[in-house]
């Protein structure tokens, strides 16, 4: 059974910066699933933060987070990364990797392959 562990979240100070890392169980998973982080505030649906396509890198962060979040992956380490900069208390939320089969736009919350288990990221002055 494959499975994503998630790390390095905590509390930051907005203006502050954060770098996420989920880490696959599995280097086929790595490899053959596109790879995203989601994220879920209080009371909130969960939505995509950003997403990286497994054939040739290409990102697809969301409005919300554009020129502040970036993802990125390390193939050898079986690793997915998240910087997080200019942080801001509405970032404030539980942050989710996942891998499914299908290319990154068609990735939603509710038919995500494999989950993480989270990490709680929490911005506060």
């Amino acid at each position: 059974q494959v499975h994503l562990v998630e790390s390095g979240g905590g509390l930051v100070q907005p203006g502050g910066s954060l770098k996420l890392a989920c880490q696959a169980s599995s280097s086929f998973l790595f490899e053959h699933y596109t790879l995203a982080w989601f994220r879920q505030a209080p009371g909130k649906e969960r939505e995509k933060v950003s997403c990286i396509s497994t054939s040739d890198g290409t990102t697809y962060p969301a409005d919300s987070v554009k020129g502040r979040f970036t993802i990125s992956r390390d193939n050898a380490k079986n690793t997915m990364y998240l910087q997080m900069d200019n942080l801001t208390p509405e970032d404030t939320a539980i942050y989710y990797c996942a891998a499914d089969i299908r290319p990154c736009p068609g990735i939603v919350a509710k038919a995500v392959d494999v989950w993480g288990q989270g990490t709680q990221v929490t911005v506060s002055a």
